[in-house]
């Protein structure tokens, strides 16, 4: 038998028998969710926000709206920069002993 023809069973036999990765591309896992970010959007248009704070991307803050459509809100903006302070004030209240 050829040797070029060996490798080449062998090789195939090694990838057709070999476990599959469950382990996501480089490219996907390193990605942010947040491309792009909506500077004015009002409140009043939003029905839950999401924040994501992962490694390798800046905070990240995901509304979804009443239409049931998701966005990304830049952490930026006035209302949302508000909104955390007054979340984050509420919580140190919460957590304080009597």
């Amino acid at each position: 038998m050829d040797m070029k023809l060996l490798a080449v069973v062998a090789a195939l036999t090694v990838v057709i028998y070999s476990p599959p990765s469950e382990a996501k591309p480089i490219s996907l896992v390193e990605r942010c969710y947040c491309r792009a970010t909506i500077n004015n959007l009002p409140k009043s248009f939003i029905r839950e926000l999401r924040f994501l704070h992962t490694p390798n991307c800046p905070f990240q803050v995901i509304a979804k709206l009443k239409s049931n459509k998701e966005v990304c809100l830049n952490p930026e903006m006035r209302w949302l920069k508000n909104y955390l302070r007054n979340a984050i004030t509420k919580m140190k209240k919460y957590k304080q002993p009597n």
